[in-house]
């Protein structure tokens, strides 16, 4: 059994019944949408058309938002329904940054995620969903799609129908009779500031999706006529997060590497400050993950009821791990058991690597996000922790161990790593982008509302100047702020643009 949807959009009149039913059947409060209806108006003067389109939760059959969800608060039934539960959703939002149908929605009385579940409730008495009982049209199909002799089974082989992004692969069970281009693709209709019957809202939380005038996806002459602004999921928390967590993560990095050659001896007072800043800013950066969650007294959920294939759950048990071996290198540097400590650095220096990297593979489950899917993703992150490690290395004081060897080693690190920053950003952002959405993302920050931030903050004076700064001065300890800066400024860039490009 596989329930599905089939809408014709040869009959839709764009009523909006199945919204207010959804909404009834289902107690969904105001600013929030379970299922709504998108027009599009297409053509010039008089030859004009419009088109609806009736968009919600698509019931993958490989749903990502079951796959990211750390705690199973998402979860796909046999019947193949994609259903919540608020009762153990945490609020942490990563289910609405892999869906790639702007499907899932914060409850604002809840805290929790929620969407359409196919009135699961009424399916399982045999009775159909709210939206399909109140259609005037008959424009919206539900059903068994494994049913022969169902009326959704014989629509399906009989009629041509087409799915929203199936570049996904997530195998959407929401088909469409008659889907228009202008409609079905999120980024080819115009959105003005005004709609049929209102403002556009733009003021949402945490912002929106954003409609650059002169994009060149957009189609010619098709317009937004009314549509559903939907806020970005995180916030300021998670650029701030892959920040601190950079430079936690890479703090020992250096001076082992430096060790491992022979360039730097051993320094127990330099182990116990740079432990330290690997102690803080890990505690910071899980700070800011618990900070950033809608309910964050079930924080330890996540630990206690993890959910196995998700990289968020699998991401706080590394910097569990992570936190506890700097917490031992820390004290055994601390009582002077040089032998300990000596034992424990690559061990250390290794999770810290592996805290810095997984972030890369939380964001590739993050599907609705494409920028974020980059391959060079586990590498630049690496890199970035390199390179707040020894921009670390160069801005601690003499009297916590820098020595003029070891800041010899931060300089020639620091400008090395920063080189293979920019050269991976670079390479981000010129090379051809597998789907559209990256692509637009791409021109959000080189060209929208973040290139100041990207080409002033990230390019010149976090790239350019300090490598300048480490060629021509000693001013070592600039360089490595602005670096940090910089670095701090790109997270920035890269976390908000990538869920600002429109999903629906």
């Amino acid at each position: 059994m596989r329930y599905g949807f089939i809408i014709d959009n040869r009959k839709c009149i764009g009523c909006h019944a199945c919204t207010i039913a959804c909404k009834t059947e289902n107690h969904v409060p105001l600013t929030v949408n379970r299922t709504w209806v998108k027009y599009v108006e297409k053509g010039t003067y008089p030859n004009t058309r419009r088109v609806f389109q009736v968009t919600r939760c698509n019931h993958c059959a490989n749903p990502p938002c079951v796959t990211i969800c750390p705690v199973t608060a998402m979860y796909q039934r046999k019947d193949g329904i994609v259903d919540f539960s608020s009762e153990r959703c945490i609020g942490c939002k990563a289910c609405m940054q892999a869906c790639p149908y702007d499907s899932i929605y914060i409850d604002p009385e809840e805290g929790t995620a929620a969407k359409c579940h196919y009135c699961a409730h009424r399916t399982e008495v045999r009775l159909e969903p709210a939206c399909v009982v109140v259609c005037p049209e008959h424009a919206i199909i539900a059903g068994d799609l494994d049913a022969c002799d169902g009326e959704i089974s014989q629509l399906l082989a009989r009629e041509p129908v087409r799915v929203r992004k199936p570049e996904q692969n997530t195998r959407p069970k929401l088909y469409y009779i008659d889907g228009d281009e202008s409609a079905i693709v999120p980024t080819a209709a115009r959105h003005e500031p005004m709609y049929m019957w209102a403002n556009r809202n733009e003021h949402l939380h945490g912002g929106g999706a954003i409609y650059p005038p002169d994009s060149p996806l957009l189609q010619n002459n098709a317009l937004a006529a009314y549509d559903v602004s939907h806020a970005r999921p995180w916030g300021w928390q998670v650029p701030a997060y892959c920040w601190t967590k950079a430079i936690g993560s890479g703090a020992l990095a250096i001076p082992a590497i430096a060790m491992l050659f022979g360039r730097l001896g051993a320094d127990r007072v330099r182990d116990v400050a740079l432990s330290t800043v690997a102690l803080v800013f890990t505690a910071l950066t899980t700070a800011l993950l618990v900070c950033d969650l809608e309910h964050k007294a079930r924080f330890l959920r996540v630990v206690f009821t993890p959910q196995s294939k998700s990289w968020l759950a699998r991401g706080a048990f590394i910097l569990i791990g992570y936190t506890g071996l700097s917490g031992l290198f820390w004290l055994a540097s601390v009582l002077g058991l040089s032998a300990i400590s000596a034992g424990l650095l690559w061990p250390t220096v290794l999770a810290g690597l592996l805290a810095a990297v997984y972030t890369a593979f939380l964001l590739a489950q993050c599907e609705g996000r494409d920028l974020w899917q980059t391959p060079l993703l586990p590498l630049h992150l690496i890199v970035q922790a390199v390179m707040c490690g020894a921009a670390v290395l160069a801005l601690l004081p003499p009297a916590l161990g820098r020595s003029d060897a070891a800041l010899g080693v931060a300089r020639i690190a620091l400008g090395s790593s920063l080189v293979l920053h920019l050269l991976i950003v670079a390479a981000e952002f010129t090379m051809p982008h597998a789907t559209d959405n990256a692509g637009y993302a791409a021109r959000l920050i080189t060209h929208g509302p973040f290139k100041l931030w990207f080409w002033t903050g990230a390019v010149v004076l976090g790239g350019v100047v300090p490598l300048l700064l480490l060629w021509l001065t000693p001013f070592a300890g600039v360089a490595a702020v602005l670096v940090l800066l910089g670095l701090l400024s790109f997270e920035w860039c890269f976390v908000m643009a990538g869920q600002s490009v429109p999903n629906s």
